[in-house]
């Protein structure tokens, strides 16, 4: 598990009528094993804000640490094993390997590490997300859900500290959305990683501990 911690985070972009401010002077605290939603109405930065969490985005300004070390100074070269070693994600869109079938899928991030056992991991975690009868299945022999089961199998396979969801329901039935919530809720007990969930659906940013609002290009704690 991870602690994540933001001090005085800016992010602007250009425009045409001068800078973009889409990110304020963020300051947030997520220590390790706790699991948060961030809120906010389209276009507000949250999957901005999650990006430069995941040091897949500099901020303008400001400082990221993750587990106590500044990660927003660090070179790409070091940001990429920093990734590969601490951080999984889960996006709306399930992104698997067409050409791959499930279990070739979730071992990707195993074999980039060089690892041995790449299958034998892969293959408990789907156990663990239940979809473990669906290892040779091809992505498009899935359902909506399903897909987004091994998303997240590959995204917790190499033991991250910290998982960073980006919607991850946000392309799912409503069915399908309380099951994958209540397998990541499994997964979060089990496993212990820290959580960091963006949602525009109140019922499932209520399943966890805090709620954030990142509105105006200011976050804050806590709506109930």
């Amino acid at each position: 598990m991870s602690e994540v911690k933001l001090e005085g985070v800016v992010k602007t972009y250009p425009g045409p009528d001068g800078d973009l401010t889409v990110l304020n002077g963020i300051d947030l605290v997520v220590g390790r094993g706790e699991a948060v939603s961030i809120m906010g109405p389209s276009g507000s930065g949250k999957t901005t804000l999650l990006h430069i969490i995941g040091t897949l985005l500099p901020p303008t300004s400001g400082r990221v640490y993750i587990d106590g070390v500044e990660v927003s100074s660090m070179g790409e070269g070091e940001l990429a094993l920093l990734r590969n070693r601490k951080i999984g994600f889960v996006f709306q869109f399930h992104h698997l390997l067409p050409e791959f079938n499930v279990v070739e899928n979730v071992m990707m991030p195993l074999l980039i590490r060089g690892e041995e056992d790449a299958e034998e991991k892969s293959r408990e975690i789907l156990e663990l997300v239940g979809i473990a009868h669906r290892v040779k299945f091809k992505p498009s022999q899935l359902s909506g859900g399903e897909k987004q089961r091994v998303a997240l199998a590959r995204a917790l396979v190499a033991g991250p500290g910290l998982l960073l969801a980006d919607e991850p329901t946000g392309n799912l039935d409503w069915k399908s959305s309380l099951q994958l919530i209540e397998v990541l809720k499994d997964l979060h007990r089990r496993l212990g990683f820290t959580l960091i969930i963006v949602t525009h659906n109140r019922e499932i940013a209520e399943k966890w501990g805090k709620i954030y609002l990142l509105e105006r290009g200011e976050l804050k704690c806590c709506i109930n």
